[in-house]
């Protein structure tokens, strides 16, 4: 069986529009013919529904794989309070499982000829009592898209999670920079901020988004000239966990 492709999209931080750009690569690849597999290790922060609890993230994935997937095959460890996985869990009397992390994406095996991974939280989130969200990525071993926030701050933001990436020789495949929110018309960062990653981050902006009211309204042209796929195929060999940098304690 051919290796599993797949792109691992994390973030410089909660909050920054992670599925939203999860599920327009989606959508992208499989107006491309390609078939697509979307994972998501665990996810925390659930909300009531009709029918039972709703995990925003979860839903979004499956719309945007429009293949009627289970949920439980996107992510198999979902937990109800919006903190860190670990401590979410510990809020059920749970701990989240390790092992579970790395092989529910098994599933997709055969499956998918590319699998859109998306982490929780920032690459440094603390995902089980011990690791974090960047040990996870590099167990898995595909390449990393960081979305980063449009506004001000994101420069030290998104140099700190390439640092910690490098540390633990994960390849970043480019940053999209995507303004969530709405942006504000008193911060001219927006208008130099690509630039000076450009300048200092060492890896390819790949897009610079405007804000979408809603996920499904994302400007799909930017990314649809990405060739997702080539990125998808730069993909890591698992390493040792002494080369990696384990812990979030570190």
């Amino acid at each position: 069986m051919k290796p599993l492709r797949g792109l691992f999209i994390t973030g410089t931080d909660t909050g920054v529009g992670k599925t939203q750009i999860a599920c327009a690569i989606i959508r992208v690849l499989r107006g491309q013919g390609a078939r697509v597999g979307a994972y998501k290790p665990a996810v925390s922060g659930s909300r009531s529904g009709p029918d039972g609890p709703i995990w925003d993230d979860v839903t979004q994935l499956q719309a945007a794989l429009g293949s009627g997937v289970a949920p439980e095959r996107i992510c198999p460890q979902c937990f109800h309070a919006p903190l860190a996985p670990p401590v979410a869990a510990r809020q059920e009397g749970k701990t989240v499982d390790a092992a579970l992390l790395r092989s529910g994406i098994d599933w997709w095996r055969g499956r998918a000829d590319v699998v859109i991974v998306e982490g929780a939280g920032g690459l440094l989130s603390p995902v089980t009592e011990t690791e974090s969200v960047a040990d996870v990525a590099c167990d898995l071993g595909f390449p990393l898209i960081v979305v980063a926030r449009a506004s001000l701050g994101t420069i030290n933001h998104t140099l700190l999670t390439l640092e910690a990436a490098r540390h633990r020789r994960l390849h970043v495949a480019g940053i999209v920079l995507n303004q969530a929110v709405a942006a504000d018309p008193h911060d001219p960062s927006p208008f130099t901020n690509a630039e000076e990653l450009r300048r200092r981050a060492g890896v390819p902006i790949l897009a610079n988004l405007p804000h979408a009211v809603a996920p499904d309204l994302l400007q799909p042209a930017p990314l649809s000239t990405i060739d997702w796929m080539q990125l998808a195929q730069c993909n890591l060999r698992p390493v040792q966990s002494t080369q990696c940098g384990r812990g979030i304690t570190e």
